[in-house]
């Protein structure tokens, strides 16, 4: 497979909050609005989430970002959660040149999408809407919502594996292992907090009839984070809206059936479905030197281990990161970790 290469940018909101963005492909711009996670350069070494959105800039300049307060974003101390993230869009959109591009949001992404094309209809060409929903309350009860934030506020380490079960019920030991701390490296246990209790207050009922793009909705259809009459609500109340369901029970858009609802995707853009495709392998020395990086041992202590010279443990992680087309050593330890931990 050849490797899509992702270019890293930075822009500033009006605060001066650093916010960090990444463009891989070529075509029309097409904005990622991210659910719950994000890190930009950790999320580019998780092979299936990788080979996901690889799939999406087929065709497309695919632009991702990391909100403040997440993942390679600086930190900040608003709290107006929505009204920021729509304020990101706007400095990102402008920092690529696109005052006309398409948008696709993915889970928490899907009612912020719904927000800047009701406020914005000339800037959205087509929006694709995935694993929505219209209010906190179609998501869960008041009271599991106050359990969960309780639990992440004083138990983030146990409320990110509990989280992760919920997400992704169906992945492998190895992807939880690796999408919990993944959660963990994204956000402090504070702003995770603040970040999911916006996920719960959003609400786009009154946004939804304003929506004047295309608009493809998409929803798994056993999802256990968000059931599927919320997908069903979000497509009924946008004229012209459509609606697919895939089957499966997974909400983490890059695991379960992630090849299926990629193509619905890219459908929902204009683009034509992709044969799956292999993700880049090492060789077996390789794979255990990333086995010792993901350890965290120093390219001394990886030499000490295989019995060779340091320059040649150097070599080797450079051949790596080359290989995988990462940047640091933390993405080839992300990488082993999805692809071998727990099986």
């Amino acid at each position: 497979m050849g490797l899509v290469e992702q270019r890293l940018g930075s822009v500033t909101l009006t605060d001066g909050t650093e916010i960090q963005f990444a463009a891989a492909g070529r075509g029309p711009v097409a904005i990622y609005v991210p659910g719950w996670v994000s890190h930009l350069e950790l999320g580019w070494a998780v092979p299936a989430e990788r080979q996901f959105y690889e799939g999406l800039a087929n065709g497309r300049a695919l632009v991702r970002y990391d909100r403040p307060g997440r993942g390679l974003s600086g930190p900040t101390i608003r709290t107006d959660i929505v009204e920021m993230e729509l304020e990101v869009l706007d400095v990102v959109a402008e920092a690529v040149g696109a005052s006309h591009f398409d948008l696709v949001g993915a889970s928490f992404g899907a009612p912020l999408a719904v927000k800047w094309a009701a406020r914005h209809p000339e800037s959205v060409k087509r929006l694709v809407l995935y694993g929505g929903w219209v209010d906190g309350d179609g998501v869960a009860a008041p009271e599991v919502r106050q359990h969960v934030l309780g639990l992440v506020e004083q138990h983030w380490g146990l409320a990110s594996d509990v989280l992760t079960d919920i997400f992704a019920p169906e992945a492998s030991a190895g992807f939880r292992a690796m999408f919990s701390r993944y959660q963990r490296d994204s956000a402090s246990a504070e702003w995770a907090h603040h970040l999911l209790s916006a996920c719960y207050d959003i609400d786009v009922a009154d946004d939804l009839g304003r929506i004047t793009a295309p608009t493809s909705v998409i929803h798994r259809a056993d999802d256990r984070a968000v059931p599927l009459a919320e997908g069903e609500r979000m497509a009924a109340g946008i004229d012209g809206a459509t609606l697919t369901v895939l089957p499966g029970r997974t909400h983490i858009p890059f695991a379960g059936d992630s090849h299926a609802l990629l193509n619905a995707m890219r459908h929902g853009l204009g683009l034509p479905s992709l044969d799956r495709l292999s993700a880049p392998t090492l060789t077996q020395r390789q794979t255990a030197v990333a086995a010792l990086v993901a350890q965290g041992l120093s390219n001394r202590q990886i030499a000490d281990e295989l019995v060779i010279s340091e320059r040649t443990a150097e070599s080797h992680v450079e051949r790596i990161r080359d290989r995988l087309g990462f940047r640091s050593r933390a993405q080839v330890a992300a990488w082993y970790v999805a692809s071998h931990a727990g099986g």
